[in-house]
């Protein structure tokens, strides 16, 4: 008796993509990923919901080899059509699969990326792909879900392990943004209806804002002075996680229960 294969979970996206515009995610995954690729025995990373063409899942894989030589990658998208049009691009240690939040993969993936995914679901729907795409990962396994604009200048993104929600990145090439508070725009679901008063990460932009006209000083050193100063300061009232080793490179990272929303 054959049994039907089960129908992927999830909705098609709009597949918006474009070279290199996820690359100051991938950067951060490499960076405080990359030990537990290294250690895993077999490190798959998925990038679920790659979109209308597969150059994303490819360069995944060659970010992530730089640093855990081992990873395979396998791109996952719910709209068959895209499916048969990424397999030519398919190389070792890359496959396209189709499928949605079940993420149909053998096993329990170190890595499960979801950019620009959850933008069209309703805000109520997070929590429960969250769990379940969790519920999916290895041990010591990462999910990064978050937001872009097209180019990847501005990008904001959640980290969760098995047990939740962990970190949230704030991350931008520096040349572009007038103020902090300008990534407000790529929030991800879970936060972007949140920038209001009497919100958590209303609060941490404001404050953010504060610091980067306090800075403006350092401006004629130029905008990665700035920003570095104005994390600084920032971190005296709110848990940063990182170092200025990740500042420098446009980024902050903020622990996810000084913003998670308020109820």
């Amino acid at each position: 008796m054959t049994t039907r294969a089960s129908r992927p979970v999830g909705t098609v996206t709009r597949g918006t993509t474009n070279p290199n515009r996820l690359r100051r995610m991938d950067r951060w995954i490499a960076a405080t990923h990359g030990a537990a690729l290294r250690r895993a025995a077999d490190p798959v990373a998925v990038d679920l919901g790659y979109g209308a063409a597969p150059w994303t899942a490819v360069e995944l894989l060659g970010r992530l080899r730089g640093v855990a030589p081992r990873t395979r990658v396998v791109g996952i998208e719910i709209e068959p059509d895209r499916v048969t049009a990424a397999k030519p691009y398919e190389q070792d240690g890359l496959v396209f699969r189709h499928g949605g939040f079940e993420i149909p993969v053998a096993g329990r993936p170190s890595l499960v990326r979801a950019a620009n995914v959850l933008r069209q679901y309703d805000e109520r729907e997070v929590a429960a792909v969250w769990a379940r795409l969790c519920a999916r990962l290895a041990p010591d396994g990462l999910l990064v879900e978050g937001t872009c604009d097209e180019i990847g200048r501005r990008h904001v993104w959640v980290a969760l392990g098995p047990g939740g929600p962990r970190t949230v990145t704030f991350a931008t090439r520096l040349g572009s943004l007038e103020r902090p508070s300008d990534l407000a725009e790529r929030l991800p679901k879970a936060l972007i209806h949140r920038n209001v008063p009497g919100e958590p990460v209303h609060a941490f932009l404001r404050d953010f804002d504060h610091a980067w006209a306090a800075a403006a000083p350092y401006a004629s050193y130029g905008a990665r002075q700035r920003w570095t100063r104005a994390v600084r300061d920032l971190a005296g009232d709110w848990p940063v996680t990182d170092s200025a080793t990740r500042w420098r490179q446009g980024e902050v990272t903020v622990a996810w229960g000084a913003l998670a929303p308020s109820d």
